[in-house]
């Protein structure tokens, strides 16, 4: 999910909707010696920045659309495959249309309301359709109502989210570095590679047998998608030296494990290690947390202890 930074939703809104507000008068900026700058080589127009962004969230919403298609009309395990690819690829311009909003500037509510819808469709109902027609539809209703919870906590998790950035959209601020809950992105990861790795198993996870284990497994990434942990958004990594070496060294492994076994395999373990990061983060801030009360308990006990103790001494000299 991309999602935006809401530190300038409200701008560009008549770019986008220009029936919606009132027309007014352009200031005709002029160059030096009176060069209107609209007339400048080279220069670009703001409208077409602000439909920049949003043309590619529209191309992540036919990326989806088009795995509905494709998984409802499947043959082979082959249709299926391309389905699953069409949804790495709206993961990849979900990823790309925020960073290409926050480069122009041109973050706006329209482009925000947009790129959620979009995301409700390319990994809300596109990966709850591929998982049903490669696996869940040998559950029959199980099946089907597993999918359409997964949807519905998609849809649960992107309206949270706009909840707490439009109450946030006022407040001048870095992107978080944690989102609360599994990004949407992140749960169609956790389908798409059990699609995906269907090939390395051999066929296995399409069987009978495996069909609950994957249903539980949707049920899971439905369950941290409306839950409370909060897993890192990686919007504040800073692109030096450190962080390139780490890049380049997981675009090395993940070419050698795709040549090794297969891509649904790179897919699985980069989905898996950040579901288990975050999993892992929140197990070990409730620790200490759970640490810190027993401190602070402990803490307020022992003067307490001291007090009855001198009373109890004051009372034996008495006796």
């Amino acid at each position: 999910m991309s999602e935006h930074h809401p530190a300038a939703w409200d701008t560009g809104v008549e770019a986008l909707c220009p029936a919606s507000s009132r027309r007014r008068p352009r200031a005709r900026a002029e160059g030096p010696r009176g060069v209107a700058a609209r007339g400048r080589p080279g220069a670009v127009s703001r409208r077409g920045l602000y439909l920049l962004p949003n043309l590619i969230t529209l191309s992540s919403v036919f990326c989806g659309f088009d795995a509905v298609r494709r998984s409802a009309l499947a043959r082979s395990d082959e249709d299926l495959q391309r389905a699953a690819l069409l949804v790495v690829v709206a993961m990849v311009l979900d990823a790309l249309d925020g960073r290409v909003a926050r480069l122009t500037r041109t973050q706006s509510a329209f482009g925000r309301e947009l790129d959620s819808l979009a995301d409700l469709v390319s990994f809300g109902v596109a990966p709850a359709v591929l998982v049903y027609q490669a696996s869940l539809h040998r559950l029959g209703l199980t099946g089907v109502l597993g999918g359409f919870v997964f949807t519905a906590c998609c849809a649960i998790r992107l309206a949270r989210f706009n909840v707490l950035a439009t109450r946030d959209a006022g407040r001048a601020a870095p992107p978080p570095r944690y989102i609360v809950g599994l990004p949407v992105t992140g749960a169609a990861g956790v389908l798409v590679a059990i699609v995906t790795t269907e090939g390395a198993a051999g066929g296995q996870l399409g069987g009978a047998g495996a069909a609950p284990a994957v249903l539980a497994a949707m049920l899971v990434a439905s369950l941290l998608m409306v839950s409370t942990i909060r897993f890192r958004s990686f919007k504040d990594v800073r692109l030096d030296g450190r962080a390139a070496l780490w890049i380049a060294f997981a675009l090395g492994s993940s070419a050698m494990a795709s040549a090794r076994w297969a891509p649904g395999v790179v897919v699985a373990g980069l989905t898996g290690a950040y579901v288990l990061l975050g999993v892992g983060e929140a197990l070990w801030r409730l620790s200490r947390t759970r640490a810190r009360s027993r401190a602070h308990d402990e803490e307020e006990f022992e003067p307490q202890r001291h007090r009855g103790h001198r009373g109890r001494e004051s009372r034996e000299k008495r006796m």
